[in-house]
């Protein structure tokens, strides 16, 4: 599954245009490297997303193409 619409269906962002900037401007991170919007996210990998001065990291458990909103948090574990 793309970067950005792991993001979005996660609800780690709320948009996938808002994932997509983010991931454009070098705001995410996966695996420790800089993430394309279009990037591969495979269940173990970990996301760092930079908000302003903090940073937040996330281990992705699952991949689903749809997500019902109360299990969006499922999908992934914050670091």
């Amino acid at each position: 599954m793309r970067l950005d619409k792991f993001l979005k269906v996660s609800r780690i962002i709320k948009r996938r245009t808002v994932a997509n900037e983010a991931c454009s401007s070098g705001r995410v991170q996966l695996n420790g490297k800089t993430a394309k919007p279009g990037s591969e996210v495979k269940v173990g990998d970990i996301i760092s997303i930079q908000y302003g001065e903090h940073q937040k990291s996330y281990e992705v458990l699952q991949i689903s193409e749809t997500v019902p909103k109360g299990d969006a948090s499922m999908l992934y574990r914050e670091l």
